[in-house]
């Protein structure tokens, strides 16, 4: 334990952002661990000094009249020898030099020191996902997909995989690639397995895309109703203005559909129908079914809407293979029966 030990402290806390003192900690409990792996069940006490760049290691027997255990106990009449003002039940401590400790000692120290960094590493960056959970974060691609489709990425916090499934349906990825992703989960609890889950697949991806991209949602004049999404190949919006000079759609879309062209861009095509949200469940729903145009609406029970549309309609109100019907439920969560005229 010298000057270059306590540098590689201070080298950590700057680096990695792991305090020295938690690292101290750590060294304490590795010594301890050595000790005890050297010299069997004893009691010890650590004392390190940072600003002195000094540790000791203490071996500590208690004073007793018949000693039971020399590992933990000293007689009297031992202690008296080292100094006389021992008394039965005081402590005996015995500097022992850490230079002393075999090579599986000095292994176990190490290993307990290793794991204080991991554990410590984890914690940073289970804080620095913690802070990003539920937003979208920008990522590079360092290795392309695998055996089971997952593909790499750099956070700027960690590397971390991004799942087949969490991706969007026949994207494909080259390294180097710029690539946006959702932080849906953060695990702190778990020690094996990935500390996040990323996602661009999440209904949520997309709306915080819509957040990113147009100023009327950032500034709450416009707000996001709902979001219903079948990744890859449609999304559903429902939004509305608080203001009665923005019109919430047309925010959404912008001028010839460019800021919408973005996050279309970013979803690899992804067809987005932005609709006005409506408090009276029938225009809601009327709205929902778009780009289908609606006759009428009834409404059955609370949760649950009879729809009708012109013949000619009714294929693209209900979808290829009942997609759209299936998003405007999800949207306005109302069952819908969709018939036709």
């Amino acid at each position: 334990m010298n000057q270059e030990f306590f540098n590689a402290l201070d080298l950590l806390e700057k680096t990695k952002g792991i305090p020295k003192a938690y690292m101290i900690e750590k060294v304490e409990a590795a010594l301890i661990s050595a000790f005890k792996k050297e010299y069997g069940t004893a009691n010890v006490r650590v004392v390190i000094n940072p600003e002195k760049k000094d540790v000791k290691v203490y071996e500590c027997k208690e004073v007793v009249e018949v000693v039971e255990d020399p590992a933990t106990q000293i007689s009297l009449e031992d202690a008296k020898a080292i100094s006389r003002r021992h008394v039965l039940g005081s402590m005996v401590e015995k500097e022992v030099k850490t230079k002393t400790f075999g090579r599986l000692s000095a292994q176990t120290a190490k290993q307990v020191i290793i794991q204080g960094i991991r554990e410590a590493e984890r914690s940073s960056m289970i804080r620095e996902y913690e802070k990003k959970r539920e937003e979208v974060i920008t990522a590079v691609v360092t290795k392309t997909a695998d055996s089971d489709g997952a593909v790499v990425i750099d956070t700027g916090t960690s590397e971390a995989v991004l799942p087949e499934s969490e991706q969007i349906p026949g994207e494909t990825f080259m390294v180097g690639d710029r690539i946006k992703v959702f932080v849906t989960e953060v695990k702190r609890e778990s020690m094996a397995g990935p500390i996040v889950t990323l996602s661009r697949t999440h209904p949520n991806f997309v709306k915080r895309l819509f957040e990113m991209e147009i100023p009327e949602i950032q500034d709450v004049t416009v707000i996001i109703h709902n979001i219903s999404r079948e990744a890859g190949s449609r999304s559903k919006l429902a939004v509305y203005s608080r203001d009665e000079n923005v019109e919430a759609v047309g925010a959404c879309i912008g001028e010839r559909g460019r800021r919408i062209a973005e996050i279309v861009d970013e979803l690899r095509g992804e067809k987005i129908d932005v609709i006005e949200y409506s408090e009276d469940p029938a225009e809601f729903i009327a709205a929902a079914l778009s780009p289908a145009e609606v006759t009428s609406v009834e409404l059955i029970g609370e949760r649950s809407a009879s729809v009708v549309v012109p013949a000619d309609q009714l294929s693209l109100a209900i979808g290829k293979e009942g997609q759209n019907a299936r998003l405007a439920a999800r949207l306005t969560g109302f069952k819908i029966d969709i018939k036709g005229n």
